[in-house]
């Protein structure tokens, strides 16, 4: 039997082995160095909440709709719409020899996040979301604790982290918008610094891809929504001349 095919998939799995190696290392390195976001990025509303961090992920991406529609579709996308983004928790659940949750959820990404414990911090209508927990992701099943908006940047209770997250469409020209999403975390203490340093390096691939997929989702959507108003407007739209 030829031995070939199989060489190249060992070969092929240590270089991806390796290539997760040196990532986590890397990140591993720069855990703790965030940095503001550009002037384009930067959000005081979140800053209310954490104005210092130990990790900052910031994505966006151009929208062809109105910032109302693209914040709207965000708030209303499901994750687990997205057959990768399930693969994901699934292979978390895997890694963590965590328990599967059967739980009823409502549809819609805040609604959903918010039966698991998040809160909603702020809201900017058509503009901005944030939401935030304190929780322990490196346990294997992790529950969110919801703090209040008017106590969350003060929470300080040990062996925990803090994130924060938002939603946010940014005006962009005539139909048209920003997405974004920030992810801001910061330890209460070194313990939990170290544990979440060492679950970052090796979970944070899968979050980041999440924010992508959905970000990807979001504008998918929301154009797809203009398209369909445009087309029923064609529709109903009276002829010259005619009378209504």
């Amino acid at each position: 039997m030829n031995g070939k095919p199989f060489r190249w998939l060992a070969l092929g799995l240590g270089a991806a082995a390796g290539a997760y190696a040196a990532y986590a290392g890397t990140t591993w390195l720069r855990y703790g160095h965030a940095k503001p976001g550009r002037e384009d990025s930067q959000d005081p509303l979140l800053d209310l909440f954490m104005p210092e961090f130990e990790i900052a992920e910031r994505h966006h991406i151009d929208v062809a709709a109105p910032a109302g529609v693209t914040l709207a579709t965000a708030m209303s996308i499901g994750l687990d719409e997205s057959s990768a983004v399930r693969a994901i928790f699934k292979g978390r659940e895997l890694f963590m020899r965590a328990g599967h949750d059967e739980s009823p959820r409502p549809s819609g990404l805040v609604e959903a996040m918010k039966s698991i414990g998040w809160s909603v911090l702020a809201v900017v209508p058509d503009r901005e979301v944030v939401v935030g927990a304190v929780t322990r992701p490196w346990e294997a099943n992790v529950v969110f604790r919801s703090i209040p908006a008017d106590e969350f940047a003060a929470f300080n209770e040990p062996d925990y982290m803090k994130i924060v997250w938002t939603l946010r469409a940014d005006p962009a020209g005539p139909g048209a918008s920003v997405a974004r999403t920030e992810t801001r975390v910061i330890s209460t203490d070194e313990t939990s610094r170290r544990k979440f340093r060492r679950y970052w390096s090796l979970a944070s691939p899968g979050i980041l891809l999440i924010r992508r997929l959905l970000l990807k989702r979001v504008k998918a959507h929301a154009e797809q929504q203009v398209r369909d108003a445009s087309d029923v407007g064609r529709v109903f739209r009276p002829a010259s001349g005619s009378r209504v």
